[in-house]
């Protein structure tokens, strides 16, 4: 990647906002980046907020991530 992005997934929250799980690299280093963005077209384009995480896979927060991601479904899937 040479300082671009692979979307993994968008989740609407409703019609003008939804959440992307991309993976961007900048500089050479590559991280995961969940981030808010919102539309002022109806969804023809979609513009990235302030709001969000960036997390590096080197730092070991990626698995701390994944884990608590497991844990969560475990609890929800109990639950119903």
């Amino acid at each position: 990647m040479a300082d671009e992005s692979k979307l993994l997934a968008a989740i609407d929250r409703n019609e003008r906002e939804r959440v992307q799980v991309a993976i961007n690299e900048y500089k050479g280093k590559s991280y995961l980046d969940i981030r808010i963005f919102y539309t002022t077209d109806n969804g023809d384009t979609w513009r990235p907020t302030q709001k969000g995480v960036t997390i590096y896979p080197e730092d070991g927060h990626l698995e701390t991530l994944r884990d608590a991601v497991d844990e969560a479904i475990k609890e929800f899937t109990a639950i119903e």
